[in-house]
């Protein structure tokens, strides 16, 4: 039977304006080289159950990294920070993606990378894949897990979240796959439709999969909202898609 091992640990690293911030990082410990995922947390935030995602994803052989977007609110646990954000209006978008771009440099350092790097991102953070996909360098495969707002209404849009990700769809500079729960109200399975529309029109990679019988937040295994099929399958879907593009 193989050796197996694996390392985790909190790191610093430089986010939106050099910031020093913190992330979990979960790697593998053979000497690779690995390809990287970037692991964009829910909005009830930087959590144990985030924290294990970064583990699963070094258990098949890739060094994650989820960095804290909710370091700044200073509270003294993820859903008071969660909390927070709310209440002032959501993340930032360009706070967010300042993070992910510094997510994204910081692996890119390590010695056993294989030059690739994903994104992965759940709720709130499936919208912020969308948004890094289009805007960031150095992305080379996506997942949006059911990100609600990639399309928004005007009075959804504010000075923290002033362009819905929509808008840049022509600009996606990498393979998408979306993963979705036809129960879901944010996104509806409408606005998946519309998405996928605006996809096609500029003629760009992606993969969409609807889950019947599946809701918001169907990956979370610690809240009510769990759905074993189509979690298990999503994950399959996953993994198939970075495998296909990271590796």
């Amino acid at each position: 039977m193989p050796y197996e091992a694996m390392m985790a640990e909190t790191v610093n690293m430089h986010g939106h304006q050099e910031d020093l911030i913190d992330s979990y990082l979960a790697r593998p410990m053979g000497p690779g080289p690995h390809p990287g995922v970037v692991i964009i947390h829910h909005m009830p935030g930087w959590d144990e159950a985030t924290k294990e995602i970064a583990r699963k994803f070094a258990y098949h052989g890739y060094v994650a990294i989820s960095p804290n977007l909710h370091y700044r609110e200073g509270k003294g646990t993820p859903e008071e920070n969660s909390a927070s954000v709310r209440a002032a209006g959501g993340m930032p978008d360009d706070r967010t993606m300042g993070d992910v771009k510094g997510a994204i440099a910081y692996l890119r350092t390590l010695p056993y990378l294989n030059g690739k790097v994903g994104i992965i991102g759940y709720c709130s953070g499936g919208r912020q894949v969308y948004l890094a996909a289009c805007t960031l360098p150095g992305v080379d495969a996506a997942v949006d897990c059911y990100g609600g707002g990639v399309i928004a209404r005007p009075e959804e849009l504010n000075q923290r979240q002033p362009v819905a990700p929509i808008e840049y769809t022509k600009d996606l500079r990498c393979p998408l796959l979306g993963l979705f729960g036809r129960e879901d109200q944010r996104p509806s399975p409408d606005d998946v439709a519309k998405t996928e529309e605006e996809l096609k029109k500029w003629g760009k990679k992606y993969e969409f999969h609807m889950y019947d019988n599946a809701g918001h937040a169907f990956f979370s295994v610690d809240r009510p909202n769990y759905r074993q099929e189509a979690a298990l399958d999503g994950w399959k879907q996953v993994f198939r898609w970075f495998e296909k593009y990271l590796w």
